[in-house]
């Protein structure tokens, strides 16, 4: 009787189940750490910007305009400021620019938040979260890690998107590697050449400056293998 209610094919049914049971569990666990990630969710991420946005494109690349120019704060802060509308209105004036160079239309929406005496509410782009509490700029750009290691190649972007995922492991594959991106304090805006400069490294070119191998140097000896890898130092 017990062979007709339980056939003999049912005793594989605990191995067959344990065995998709933990199927299901490594499906789920490799599918989050994959999706679930600042590589999947914000790499990429591309904002709408107010009026017809900032063209870094034009800035940064075809005109040369050093970031610190808009950027004014990053030697001496832990932020990297957004540029006031008088930074702005300080090209674009209305009759300072050639007419061949004076977009018009384009930035209207700068004269006018100027003229009513508004900030102009652009969309940030990069943002760490509050648990983070702390990646001082002033000290990264002190010690020669160019704009061109977190936020790409910006010369080229008609509209900025964030080009790195600035998670955990990110920063400290950083810290634990200086050397892979140092390229000196008065090398960190010079986007093209930064470019260039850490793809050869990359290769295995020793190409470091000497500014930068100094920066090194220092680094290596006053802090144990390369930037501060406790927890402390970001979670503050």
């Amino acid at each position: 009787m017990s062979n007709m209610l339980f056939p003999r094919w049912m005793n594989a049914l605990p191995t067959v189940a344990a065995i998709g049971a933990v199927g299901g569990l490594t499906t789920a666990a490799l599918g989050t750490w994959y999706w679930a990630t600042p590589e999947f969710w914000e790499v990429g991420y591309m904002p709408t910007q107010p009026g017809t946005g900032f063209n870094h494109q034009i800035h940064a690349g075809r005109l040369g305009m050093d970031c610190r120019y808009c950027h004014t704060n990053v030697e001496d802060s832990h932020w990297a400021n957004i540029p006031t509308v008088n930074t702005c209105m300080g090209c674009h004036t209305e009759g300072k620019l050639a007419q061949q160079f004076d977009p018009g239309e384009k930035v209207a929406f700068v004269r006018e938040a100027y003229a009513a005496d508004q900030s102009i509410p652009w969309r940030r782009i990069h943002k760490l979260p509050d648990y983070v509490g702390n990646f001082p700029h002033h000290m990264h750009v002190d010690a020669g890690v160019s704009c061109y290691s977190c936020h790409g190649q910006i010369r080229g972007m008609p509209v900025v998107y964030q080009d790195q995922s600035l998670s955990m492991g990110w920063c400290l594959d950083c810290h634990r590697n200086v050397e892979d991106n140092i390229v000196g304090p008065s090398k960190v805006t010079d986007l093209v050449w930064v470019e260039e400069h850490l793809k050869e490294r990359a290769r295995g070119a020793d190409n470091a400056t000497p500014e930068a191998k100094r920066i090194i140097e220092s680094l290596k000896s006053s802090v144990a293998e390369g930037g501060p890898q406790n927890c402390g130092a970001c979670h503050q």
